[in-house]
């Protein structure tokens, strides 16, 4: 029944469009996505690591606790709003906390855990290319190990998915944050050597300058970034213990075959980071440089209400890496259809569909389509080419008569074949090492 167009308000009325930010994945873009995804699941079934699966809305305290009151996200970025009963939720705008909440919730520290999440996330900002308002990540979470290994684990996860992926183009950087009496100390010289240059910082700098100093360290504003190459540095406030396992790091690390550079100024925009941090960036994305960022954040469980619990983890900007591929020109190649099965006439539907369903039974790995929707013999045959099949199935009168079927091959000149129909899936097997 087609829709009736003769109604003057549904003829003015525009369409509706999505929400500004948040993207559709359109059916010519997913098959890159499944790759990755399928990917990563490979790695990280093979490392030992299980997936979770997280609700997209939290309590908004979550976050507020987790990632910090005084942060760009909390402050400006999170989609929040109050429900019926006037309590504060927020769309997620980052994974980690979820995951730790969670596993915090169902008692599941009885044991380490090795965790895996995917899924988008959430961020009010302004929509420009390798950043989103709806993105997309994969992330890992390593709980209740202490000692280095876990950091050299997940960053040794992560390049292995690089080499997965064929990308030889990432660059790792490495820092130590160390404890926290640490980050104390450093923290109050760097205030005090930002407040001699504060007309020289941007605002944003200057907001941070009470809150989050470290955060400053990040800024990609030049005049910043130049006040910044002469003020002191954290590596010469690290305790000996942090020391020692940022030197234990880089030993695993070199061990591993594994490059990485040493950056005393890469911090994460993350209350909850602590520890060892890293990133993996190009020089491919523009500004948009970092595809990949994690580190250690042992405080975490502490500032949701859990016990104190060492735990590692990184996330993947999935759009990033998306879009790296394409600069590298990685993309997988689309995976055609073997064959598209069609019927000369209606009243053959039936035959065609039985037949289908014994190939696919026969073949699961056969990627079959079967004509729908009528037409001549000469739009069937167009809608076959269409399909970019390898292939076209003929069945008609004589076919069923004599139980063959027409083989017409779609992509090269081959003779066209009249095979029985018990001899098919063998043929179909054979032809395309099924």
């Amino acid at each position: 029944m087609s829709l009736s167009t003769s109604n003057p308000d549904h003829q003015a009325r525009n369409p509706v469009t999505g929400v500004r930010g948040m993207n559709d994945l359109l059916p010519h873009e997913t098959e890159i996505w499944q790759f990755m995804e399928q990917g990563f699941r490979l790695v990280l079934q093979n490392h030992g690591y299980q997936e979770i699966r997280l609700p997209l809305i939290e309590r908004t305290e979550l976050f507020q606790h987790s990632i910090g009151d005084s942060t760009d996200i909390v402050q400006k970025e999170m989609y929040t709003f109050a429900d019926r009963n006037d309590e504060s939720l927020t769309l997620r705008p980052e994974g980690t906390a979820g995951v730790m909440r969670a596993v915090i919730e169902h008692g599941l520290f009885h044991q380490p855990q090795r965790l895996w999440y995917m899924g988008p996330m959430f961020r009010y900002e302004r929509p420009q290319k390798g950043r989103y308002r709806q993105f997309h990540q994969f992330g890992v979470e390593l709980l209740g190990y202490q000692g280095v290994e876990a950091d050299a684990e997940i960053i040794a996860i992560s390049a292995r998915l690089w080499r997965f992926l064929g990308i030889d183009d990432l660059k790792l950087q490495l820092n130590m944050l160390g404890s926290e009496k640490s980050r104390f100390r450093y923290r109050q010289v760097l205030q005090t050597y930002l407040r001699q240059h504060a007309h020289r910082l941007d605002e944003v700098s200057k907001l941070r300058l009470d809150t989050n100093p470290l955060r400053i360290l990040d800024s990609k504003n030049p005049e910043v970034r130049a006040v910044l190459e002469e003020a002191p540095l954290l590596d010469d406030f690290l305790s000996e213990e942090d020391k020692l396992r940022c030197s234990h790091l880089c030993t695993l690390l070199d061990d591993m075959g594994i490059d990485y550079h040493k950056n005393s100024r890469l911090v994460r925009g993350l209350d909850y980071y602590d520890g060892a941090v890293f990133e993996w960036v190009t020089t491919r994305l523009g500004a948009q440089n970092a595809v990949c960022a994690g580190g250690r954040y042992d405080g975490l469980a502490e500032k949701i209400g859990g016990s104190a619990t060492p735990a590692a983890g990184f996330a993947i900007g999935l759009e990033r890496l998306v879009a790296l591929l394409e600069t590298l020109n990685q993309l997988p190649t689309t995976s055609h259809l073997h064959a598209y099965l069609l019927y000369t006439s209606d009243q053959w539907t039936s035959a065609a569909f039985t037949l289908a369903e014994s190939l696919r039974d026969k073949l699961p790995q056969l990627r079959m389509m079967v004509h729908c929707g009528g037409g001549s013999m000469k739009s069937r045959l167009r809608r076959a080419d269409k399909s970019k099949a390898e292939c076209a199935l003929i069945i008609g009168e004589e076919e069923l008569r004599d139980s063959r079927v027409q083989i017409k091959h779609m992509r090269s000149n081959a003779e066209t074949l009249l095979i029985h129909r018990d001899q098919l899936a063998a043929w179909l097997q054979e032809h395309f090492r099924l």
